[in-house]
């Protein structure tokens, strides 16, 4: 199953980039040909409003290993050890231990999926005034700059299996288990296939569903779903 058409489907986009700290109703920044940035910890940093919003449980929206996303080599090891820097697990130096491969695969497990209705969100902006004069955010909100995160997709446990072109040495995978200090589990399942599983991590963002706010002269309009993932990049 490819995780990434799966997400997509539900509105959510796969987060390929080691930006790690998405949270539901934080308000982010996209300028054209800038890199996004996170502008409000809170919508309610940036608005007020009587409408209450409310983050629930989507129990329908979970992954698990069995739901995987396939990289070409050098791409995947470069995502793997980017996702783990971001974990707190280092630099395992993934890159030096292989000449190169086929492959690598990274699924996840133990997931809750963190949500608030986007129809709430619309009453709320609906009614909202900026909580205090701004003018360079009213330019960004005229601009359809901004954008909230409406949900997170999280998980606990990861797991990569690192396919390569050449055997693997029982001495690579030694060299890693003792570079991992046990935080993570490496185990040959065949000769060339490596799989790496890190489990019980904090909650870490692996998807997000967001929505791109639409003003007019400081007037909201209407939220529009992004479902292209570039704006993590």
């Amino acid at each position: 199953m490819n995780l990434k058409k799966e997400l997509r489907q539900s509105g959510y986009d796969f987060i390929d980039s080691p930006i790690r700290n998405q949270k539901p109703l934080q308000l982010w920044l996209q300028k054209p040909n800038n890199a996004i940035e996170l502008y409000y910890e809170h919508i309610s940093h940036a608005f007020v409003s009587e409408v209450k919003l409310k983050i629930i449980e989507d129990k329908a929206l979970k992954v698990s290993y069995g739901q995987e996303q396939d990289y070409k080599f050098n791409i995947g090891i470069t995502v793997l050890e980017e996702l783990l820097s971001s974990l707190g697990l280092g630099n395992l130096g993934l890159a030096a231990s292989f000449n190169g491969g086929k492959k690598v695969s990274i699924s996840y497990n133990n997931s809750k999926t963190l949500t608030v209705a986007s129809g709430e969100i619309s009453n709320y902006l609906s009614t909202a005034d900026f909580k205090y004069p701004n003018r360079e955010f009213m330019r960004n909100a005229n601009r359809d700059n901004i954008l909230i995160v409406s949900g997170v997709l999280m998980a606990r446990n990861l797991k990569a299996t690192i396919e390569t072109d050449k055997n693997i040495s029982a001495k690579v995978e030694a060299q890693l288990i003792e570079a991992v200090e046990g935080k993570v589990d490496f185990k040959l399942i065949s000769d060339n296939k490596l799989e790496m599983i890190s489990e019980g991590n904090a909650p870490f963002p692996i998807a997000i569903k967001a929505n791109r706010i639409d003003y007019d002269k400081g007037e909201f309009k209407k939220m529009k779903i992004v479902t292209d993932n570039r704006f993590f990049f």
